[in-house]
């Protein structure tokens, strides 16, 4: 078991360093780095005290408790996909009124030119 607890502890804190990385890289959007960090914080912990998830599914009342996990697993990354989705929207969006606007530039400027006879 202490192989376990080993193994999920360092993946929790090489995770971290990794996001640390690409945070510092500017190849991370802090937001999303505060987001995977957590993710990573959660990793470690696990790691270090195995036994917080055992007792937290008893206390929900889950008899096995790797599937509250996977729950969890399975909830948060329904969320971090919603939220992408929204955020591509909402960046589709944006990118539509720019071509938009970009188009209404240039009617403007080819009337104000006048025509190239």
């Amino acid at each position: 078991m202490a192989s376990l607890q080993l193994t999920t502890t360092l993946l929790g804190v090489g995770l971290s360093a990794a996001i640390v990385v690409l945070l510092r890289r500017d190849h991370l959007h802090p937001l999303y780095g505060v987001f995977w960090l957590s993710v990573a914080g959660v990793a470690a912990l696990l790691g270090l005290w195995p036994g917080s998830i055992d007792f937290i599914a008893r206390t929900a009342g889950i008899a096995y408790s790797p599937a509250l996990l996977l729950l969890l697993a399975v909830i948060v990354l329904l969320i971090k996909s919603l939220h992408g989705d929204i955020v591509n929207t909402r960046i589709e969006r944006q990118v539509r009124r720019l071509n938009q606007r970009v188009a209404l530039f240039e009617l403007e400027h080819n009337r104000a030119a006048g025509p190239l006879s």
